[in-house]
């Protein structure tokens, strides 16, 4: 069976059309394209999957759904970033706690050696980094330090919201 043009090209919008659904947070439109036979896995032209895409903007019932349908909750974008080191940046708790209890590799290395946890920390997401730290079974001394380093930053960052 030969795909025409107007078919490919049409399947392309569709696909753009499922990246601005992860996007946006439209969970129920994204779903019926899922059950339709659109890739759960599916990634925009950076490698950024729907799971990446809904995470990182915060929208945590399309993430939820998206982990049902078992999008690969390790997949990294072209930069060699996972879908939990985006949401540590962001801090949104929430949707890291959804990420690790699917199965997200707290320990993944994101680009030169850098960890979820280490990005959590970076950005001052104290909460965040205690919660990979509580569910951490190798804790180390590395992990306490990040988690004051978070609350050093943290401190700068009320600081800064404050002016």
């Amino acid at each position: 069976m030969e795909v025409s043009q107007e078919e490919q090209k049409r399947y392309e919008e569709l696909q753009i059309l499922a990246l601005d659904f992860a996007r946006q947070g439209k969970t129920q439109d994204l779903e019926l394209m899922l059950e339709s036979g659109m890739a759960v896995n599916l990634t925009d032209h950076k490698g950024n999957t729907l799971l990446m895409l809904a995470s990182y903007n915060g929208n945590f019932d399309t993430v939820q759904m998206l982990l049902d349908f078992k999008a690969d909750v390790d997949r990294k974008n072209d930069k060699g970033q996972t879908p939990l080191a985006g949401v540590c940046f962001k801090g949104y708790l929430d949707i890291v706690k959804l990420l690790v209890n699917a199965g997200a590799n707290m320990h993944e290395n994101n680009g030169m050696g850098t960890t979820p946890l280490m990005f959590a920390s970076m950005f001052g997401n104290t909460q965040i980094v205690v919660y990979l730290n509580e569910q951490d079974k190798s804790k180390s001394f590395k992990s306490y330090l990040y988690f004051v380093f978070a609350k050093f930053i943290g401190i700068f960052k009320k600081k800064e919201l404050r002016n």
